[in-house]
């Protein structure tokens, strides 16, 4: 028979080295940070501590208790049916968008609230602002068009003071515009990240909340049930996440002395051909894309510049 995994296997070489999950969950140490935890842990085939990540309350603790443990986070939780995201994936962006500025940087992250990162989609979970404020210092803005998600958001940063003053929240009232009536014309952003929506519409993310079902071998008689949620402007917009991107690089072109690196996931490495060919129609000076492992999959990001080497260098001297 083959044998069962054990702890000294369980490192996830795949994620980024300064992935706090890089190890094997430690359930005690979270149960006890988050008591609701303990009723939906279980031992998985494998002979380990687990959960059923099918199960958004599951994953919701999970969720608190590792915000807790890793960030330092005192308070989380979000409304009935929003999105849940894993940490590990969500910190992956943070830490490479870290190394994109440090190779701007000399190969130095540049670290503290001098650094300011706007997030397009905060969402109501707030976790990409959380994980940056926490590791590095930054300070964030985030934007999004549902106001229950920014009322979620709020409550976040308002009852965890490490956040308070490190994360401002702004509407944005036009669902076609990205960066238009969010970014004012004083700011200056060395980041922008994005989780955009993947799907075209709501038929569409149904079935691939179906085909991640069966892949996860969940049987509920036919009900339908996404382990992380998610509302439709979390999963879907008009034309889907290629049109999204699309758009977000045009507007990008509108901000190009307002923002050092624009970034953004993309879900699907064959939009990649388009999106460069957008690029360069808007004259973008340096593009990059940068590939994260995150489980059995390959996730990655587009990063673009609109500045010459000469004004990153200038840009730069800010963060000194």
């Amino acid at each position: 028979m083959p044998e069962k995994k054990t702890n000294s296997s369980s490192v996830k070489t795949e994620l980024h080295p300064r992935n706090k999950n890089r190890e094997r969950y430690n359930f005690p140490q979270l149960v006890a940070a988050c008591p609701e935890l303990a009723p939906f842990t279980k031992i998985n085939p494998f002979g380990d501590e687990s959960i059923d990540f099918s199960n958004p309350q599951a994953v919701k603790e999970l969720n608190k208790a590792l915000l807790s443990v890793d960030y330092g986070i005192e308070w989380w939780d979000i409304p009935a049916g929003y999105l849940c995201p894993p940490i590990p994936g969500r910190a992956d962006y943070i830490h490479h968008i870290a190394d994109l500025l440090a190779s701007s940087n000399g190969g130095v992250v540049p670290t503290g609230s001098k650094v300011r990162c706007l997030d397009v989609g905060v969402g109501a979970n707030c976790i990409y602002p959380i994980i940056g404020a926490t590791e590095y210092g930054w300070n964030f803005t985030g934007a999004d068009i549902d106001p229950v998600s920014l009322e979620s958001a709020e409550l976040i940063v308002s009852r965890n003071a490490k956040l308070v003053g490190e994360i401002e929240l702004r509407h944005q009232v036009n669902p076609q515009n990205i960066f238009t009536g969010i970014i004012e014309p004083d700011d200056r952003f060395d980041l922008t990240i994005c989780n955009p929506p993947f799907h075209a519409s709501a038929e569409e993310a149904q079935r691939g909340t179906n085909r991640k079902n069966t892949n996860l071998r969940i049987r509920q008689q036919g009900k339908s049930n996404l382990n992380f949620g998610g509302k439709s402007n979390e999963l879907w917009c008009v034309g889907g996440e290629e049109v999204f991107l699309q758009r977000m690089i045009r507007q990008s072109k509108q901000f190009e002395k307002s923002c050092l690196w624009f970034t953004s996931l993309v879900s699907k490495s064959e939009r990649l051909p388009r999106i460069y060919k957008t690029l360069k129609q808007e004259q973008a000076v340096e593009v990059r894309t940068i590939n994260m492992g995150q489980g059995n999959k390959v996730s990655r990001f587009v990063a673009w510049t609109f500045l010459t080497a000469a004004e990153q260098n200038e840009w730069i001297k800010k963060w000194k």
